[in-house]
C-alpha cells in the first residue's frame, strides 16, 4: 500500500516560549533587599551579642543579596548551571540568617532554572517550598511568581489540567495586585497549555492579551515570547507564512536583548515553519542553529526537541539513517527530563520512520510506547472531556500508524484491539467514571472482551478503519468468530465525495418547507449559523466550499456504498434478517445511511438485516450497564411535540424556527399508546422539560435539530424547546445534557429510550474522538438505547414513521432495533407509506436493542 504524505506526518514539535523569564522579572521588581526588613532566626539571638548580631546578619545578607545578584546576570546570558550555583549558596545564607523572603526567592528562581534544565520534578519541589514561604509571611508576588512557575513544571510533566490550575491561580493573584507583568506571564504560559489540548483559538486569544500588555509595559522580552507562540499557533494551522513572520519579529527582539534562550526556541519554529513549506534546506539550517545554541547554554528541552525536528526533515528527505539517529538523540534527552508528551511525540516520529524504512518491529514497539505514554497523560486530564477530545485530536495519528503497522505484519487480531483502544476515549472514560464507584484509569479492550460483547448482545458486529487509501472492516460473529478484510478506496473520488453523493441521491430537505437563507441565532453571543444545511459541517469543511461536481462513477453512490462497506463481508453477515448487525464507523461513515444502501439486485439493507450503530464496541459494554440499571424505572414517559419556537436571526430580523403540525399530531399519538400526556406549544418549555427528563423512563422529543456549536465551547448540537425569557432561550444544547446528567458527579437519565425526532440529531462535528454532538452526550448521560436522524426529514413522514416505531414496541413487543426495521419496510412496503428512502432512512437505533 502506497503511503500518502498527507496523512503519514510526523509530530512536529514547536516550542512554544513559556513565561518563565517573565516571571523571573517578578523577583526582579521587588524592592530591593536592603530595604526589607531582616528577620533573625532565635537560635542565631541566643549565640550573638545584639550588636554583633546585626553586623553580622547585614554582612551575611549583603553577601546574599550579592550571590542572588550574580544569579540573575547569569540567567540573562542563559548561563543555567552558573545561575544555579550562585542561588544555591545565597539559599543556604538566607537559611542560617532566618530571612525568609530572601528563601523564598532563592527557592523559586532554583525551580525556575531547574525546569529550564529539565529536572522537572526537582523543579517543582522547589516551587512548593516558594509558595509555603511566600504564603507564610503574606508575600503575594511571591505566591503568584511561584504558582505560575509550579503550573510549568506540572505542564512539561504532561499534567495539563493541573497547570492550567496552578497558572489561573496565578493570573488572578497578578490581578488583584495589579502586576501586570505578571499577569502578561500567566496569559502566556496558559496559552502555551491550550495550545497544547489542541485549542489553538483560545491559545491565540491568550497569547494576543499577553502581548497586548508586554507592549503597553514595554516588556521587550514577553513580546518576543508570546510573537513567538503566536507564529506556532498559527503554524498548526497552516498558516506558515504568517507564523514565519510572527516568528522572524521575535527572533529580530532576542537578538536586540541578548537572549540566547528566546533566539534558540524561535529559530527551532523558523525552521519548523519551512519544513512545512517543503524547504528543507533552510528548515535544517535553522534548527542546527538552534541547536548550538541550546547546547552553549545548556538548555536541554530546546536541544531535544530541535533533535527531534531535524529527524523530521531528514525523513521527509528520506534520509531514514539520519532521520533515526535524530529522533533516538531526542528521546533520550526528553525521557531523562521526564518531558513525556515531547517523548510520545519523538516516539511517533521514531516508529513513522522505522515504517517507511520498512522495518515493521521497532515501529510497532515504538508507537506501542508512544501511545502508552499518549494514555497516561489523557488520564492525569480527570474528568475534563472537552479537554481529552481536544487532545486525542493530536493523539490520533499514533493509533492510525500502528493499525497500518499491525495489518502488514498479518496481525488484524491486535490491529482491532487497537482500533478500539483509539475510539471514542474520552465517552469511554466518562461512562467508566459514572458506573465506577473508584476512579480509575480505564481499562482497553482485548480480543476476549470483543468477543464477550458480541455474545452479550447476541448480534454481529462490523467495525470499520479508514487507513489512507484502504478501509479494514472487522467482522465479530455472536460465536466469537472474528474475519478481517480490507479494500482499496475508489481512485476516482473521495470517500468523503461519496457519502456526500449517496446523501444527495436520496434528495435530503427538511421537516417543513420552510427554507430561511442564512438562519442566525443568538445564545451567548454567538451566532447560530446554517440550521437548514443539508450537509453536515465535516463533510462541508472537507470539501471545497464549491458547486458539487457530478458523481464520476454513473453507478447509484448507494450501490457503490454497498459494494465498498458490504459486499467484502456479506459471506460472514447473517442470512436471518431477525438476527442484528451492529455497525461501528469511522470518519465519514458515521454518516452513511446503512439502512438504504443497495446491492446489486436493487434491495435496500434494511430488507435483509437488522441494523444498530454504534460510536465503538467498548461503548456497547456501557450501554448494557446501562440498561441494566434503568430496567427498573417507571417514571412517566416525556413526550414533547411541535413546541412554542424559539426566535433566531434572519437577516436582521428575529423570527421563530416554524411549525411543526406533523411533530404535534406525531406526540398525541405516541402519548396515547404510552398513556401519558404530551407537551405541546408553550407547555413544552427549556425548563420543563429539563425537570422531567430526569425521572422519564422514555424521552420523545419531536421538533427541529440543530447543528451548531450554540454556546461556543467545543459541543455542536442543540433541541428546539418552548423559550422563557430571560433564563432560557429554548434551545437544549448537547453541552447541558453533558453538563446536566453526564458527568460523574452528576445523576444520570434514567430513560431507557430516547428518541429525537428531529433534524439532525445523529450529525455532529466528526473528530478524532468520533461524532461530537447530541447523540454522544445522551450516551454520556446514561441513556441505553437512542434513535437519532442524519438529515432533516419531511414532517409528515417523520410522524408515520415514529408512530409505526412505537406501535411495534408497546403494541408488538418487539425489540427497538426490530420494531425500527419493521416500522422502515412499512414505509417501504405499505400503501400509506413512502418508499423513497429520505422519508425513512435517516433514523439510526444506538446501542441496545432491547
Amino acid at each position: 500500500m502506497k503511503l500518502k504524505q498527507v496523512l503519514w506526518l510526523g509530530l512536529l514539535t514547536v516550542y512554544l516560549t513559556p513565561g518563565v523569564l517573565l516571571v523571573l522579572a517578578r523577583f526582579l521588581s521587588l524592592p530591593p533587599v536592603a530595604q526589607e526588613q531582616n528577620t533573625v532566626s532565635p537560635e542565631q539571638e541566643g549565640t550573638l551579642a545584639p550588636r554583633d548580631a546585626i553586623v553580622q546578619v547585614d554582612s551575611k545578607q549583603a553577601e546574599a543579596d550579592k550571590l542572588f545578584q550574580q544569579g540573575l546576570s547569569h540567567v540573562r546570558r542563559s548561563e543555567f548551571p552558573e545561575a544555579l550555583q550562585s542561588w544555591q549558596q545565597a539559599l543556604v545564607i538566607y537559611k542560617q540568617i532566618g530571612y525568609r523572603l530572601g528563601e523564598a526567592r532563592s527557592l523559586g528562581v532554583l525551580g525556575i532554572t531547574y525546569r529550564n534544565l529539565g529536572e522537572y520534578k526537582k523543579a517543582i519541589d522547589y516551587h512548593q517550598q516558594s509558595i509555603a514561604i511566600a504564603r507564610d509571611i503574606g508575600h503575594r508576588h511571591g505566591e503568584g511568581a511561584s504558582l505560575d512557575n509550579l503550573g510549568g513544571a506540572y505542564f512539561n510533566l504532561g499534567d495539563y489540567k493541573k497547570a492550567i490550575d496552578y497558572h489561573q491561580k496565578s493570573l488572578a493573584i497578578a490581578r488583584e495586585i495589579g502586576y501586570r507583568l505578571g499577569e502578561a506571564a500567566s496569559l502566556n504560559n496558559l496559552g502555551i497549555v491550550y495550545y497544547h489540548l489542541g485549542k489553538y483559538k483560545k491559545a491565540i486569544d491568550y497569547h494576543q492579551q499577553s502581548l497586548t500588555i508586554a507592549r503597553e509595559i514595554g516588556n521587550r522580552l514577553g513580546q518576543g515570547n508570546s510573537l513567538n507562540n503566536l507564529g506556532a499557533t498559527y503554524s498548526q494551522l497552516g498558516d506558515y507564512k504568517k507564523a514565519i513572520d510572527y516568528h522572524q519579529q521575535s527572533l529580530t527582539i532576542a537578538r536586540e536583548i541578548g537572549n540566547r534562550l528566546s533566539q534558540g526556541n524561535s529559530l527551532n519554529n523558523l525552521g519548523l515553519a519551512y519544513d512545512n513549506l517543503g524547504d528543507y534546506k533552510k528548515a535544517i539550517d535553522y534548527h542546527q542553529k538552534s541547536i548550538a545554541i541550546d547546547r552553549e547554554i545548556g538548555y536541554r528541552q530546546g536541544e531535544a526537541n530541535s533533535l527531534g525536528n531535524l529527524g523530521l526533515v531528514y525523513d521527509h528527505l528520506g534520509d531514514y539513517k539520519k532521520a533515526i539517529d535524530y529522533h533516538q538523540k531526542s528521546i533520550a534527552i526528553k525521557k531523562k527530563m521526564g518531558d513525556r508528551q515531547g517523548e510520545a511525540n519523538s516516539l511517533n516520529n521514531l516508529g513513522l520512520t522505522f515504517l517507511k524504512k520498512k522495518q515493521l518491529e521497532p515501529a510497532q514497539t515504538h508507537l506501542f510506547d508512544a501511545i502508552k505514554i499518549k494514555e497516561d497523560i489523557r488520564h492525569l486530564l480527570g474528568n475534563k472531556d472537552d479537554w481529552k477530545v481536544s487532545i486525542f485530536e493530536k493523539q490520533a495519528n499514533s493509533y492510525i500508524l500502528l493499525k497500518h503497522v499491525l495489518i502488514t505484519q498479518g496481525q488484524p487480531r491486535q490491529a482491532l484491539e487497537i482500533a478500539e483502544r483509539g475510539r471514542n476515549r474520552a465517552l469511554i472514560d466518562l461512562l467508566a467514571a459514572q458506573l465506577s464507584e473508584t476512579p480509575q484509569k480505564t481499562k482497553a479492550l482485548t480480543l476476549e472482551d470483543i468477543q464477550e460483547i458480541a455474545q452479550q448482545q447476541q448480534a454481529t458486529l462490523v467495525e470499520y478503519s479508514i487507513v489512507d487509501d484502504q478501509i479494514y472492516i472487522w467482522v465479530i460473529a455472536p460465536t466469537g468468530q472474528i474475519t478481517f478484510r480490507s479494500h482499496d478506496l475508489p481512485q476516482d473520488t473521495t470517500l468523503a465525495k461519496l457519502v456526500k453523493f449517496s446523501r444527495e441521491e436520496i434528495g435530503v430537505r427538511g421537516r417543513s418547507n420552510h427554507n430561511p437563507s442564512s438562519p442566525q441565532n443568538t445564545k451567548d453571543g454567538n451566532r447560530l449559523q446554517q440550521l437548514y444545511q443539508l450537509l453536515i459541517t465535516s463533510i462541508v469543511n472537507l470539501l471545497p466550499h464549491a458547486p458539487s461536481p457530478p458523481n464520476p462513477n454513473n453507478s447509484n453512490p448507494l450501490q457503490q456504498l454497498y459494494q465498498l462497506l458490504i459486499t467484502p463481508i456479506v459471506d460472514v453477515l447473517p442470512i436471518n434478517p431477525s438476527d442484528r448487525i451492529i455497525f461501528i464507523p469511522h470518519q465519514e461513515l458515521f454518516l452513511v445511511p446503512f439502512a438504504a444502501l443497495l446491492d446489486d439486485d436493487g434491495n435496500y439493507l434494511i430488507e435483509n438485516h437488522t441494523i444498530l450503530t454504534a460510536p465503538s464496541i467498548q461503548s456497547l459494554s456501557f450501554t448494557r450497564k446501562n440498561w441494566h440499571r434503568v430496567q427498573d424505572s417507571n417514571g412517566t414517559p416525556l413526550i414533547v411535540g411541535n413546541p412554542t419556537m424559539p426566535t433566531i436571526t434572519v437577516g436582521r430580523e428575529q423570527k421563530p424556527l416554524p411549525a411543526l403540525p406533523g411533530a404535534e399530531t406525531e406526540a398525541l399519538t405516541i402519548a396515547k399508546l404510552l398513556n401519558t400526556k404530551a407537551l405541546i406549544g408553550p407547555l413544552a418549555t427549556e425548563s420543563t422539560i429539563v425537570e422531567k427528563m430526569a425521572n422519564a423512563s422514555v424521552i420523545h422529543l419531536a421538533t427541529h435539530g440543530l447543528l451548531d456549536d450554540v454556546n461556543g465551547i467545543g459541543y455542536p448540537g442543540a433541541i428546539a424547546l418552548a423559550p422563557e425569557k430571560p433564563d432560557h432561550d429554548g434551545f437544549l444544547t448537547s453541552d447541558e445534557i453533558l453538563i446536566g446528567y453526564g458527568l460523574p458527579e452528576k445523576s444520570l437519565l434514567k430513560a431507557k429510550l430516547v428518541v429525537l425526532s428531529a433534524c439532525d440529531t445523529g450529525r455532529g462535528e466528526i473528530k478524532g474522538e468520533g461524532v461530537v454532538g447530541l447523540s454522544r452526550s445522551l450516551i454520556a448521560a446514561g441513556v441505553p438505547t437512542l434513535v437519532v436522524s442524519l438529515w432533516q426529514v419531511p414532517d409528515d413522514d417523520t410522524a408515520k414513521l415514529m408512530t409505526e416505531f412505537y406501535t411495534n414496541i408497546y403494541t408488538h413487543k418487539f425489540d427497538k432495533a426490530k420494531a425500527m426495521r419493521e416500522a422502515m419496510l412499512s414505509m417501504l412496503n405499505d400503501g400509506d407509506g413512502n418508499p423513497d428512502p429520505k422519508a425513512w432512512a435517516a433514523f439510526t437505533v444506538i446501542g441496545e436493542a432491547r
